[in-house]
């Protein structure tokens, strides 16, 4: 492992940590720079989220900030959402799944760019 990939790791980490789409810059690197193909790419990613969410759970936990019906919700209902995609994703041509998760990614920043504060 290079200083490049140390470096892009912890730019993750930190964006991450900040809430600020530390996942992007690691599929970026990955997908663009890593050679690692798009569906890995984002299966890295997942990973990688699962420590970043985890703290961010307790700390919630510990503020009370956790609706606990929706969170059952959303685990109900995302964990069966993650196969599904995943079987969507590995039958979609890999080229039009990078241009779709490209347009997505573009969508997301420009309306964070253009969204005004509370």
């Amino acid at each position: 492992m290079g200083i490049a990939e140390v470096l892009v790791g912890f730019l993750a980490g930190f964006a991450g940590g900040l809430g600020v789409g530390g996942g992007s810059i690691l599929l970026l690197w990955l997908t663009a720079f890593a050679g690692t193909k798009q569906l890995s790419a984002q299966g890295i990613n997942l990973l990688f989220f699962l420590p970043c969410a985890a703290s961010a759970l307790f700390a919630h936990w510990k503020n009370g900030f956790i609706k606990w019906k929706t969170a059952l919700n959303s685990l109900l209902f995302g964990i069966p959402g993650v196969f599904f995609g995943y079987f969507i994703a590995e039958s979609i041509d890999k080229t039009l799944l990078r241009g779709t998760f490209a347009l997505l990614l573009l969508f997301i920043g420009i309306r964070e760019l253009l969204r005004k504060k509370e």
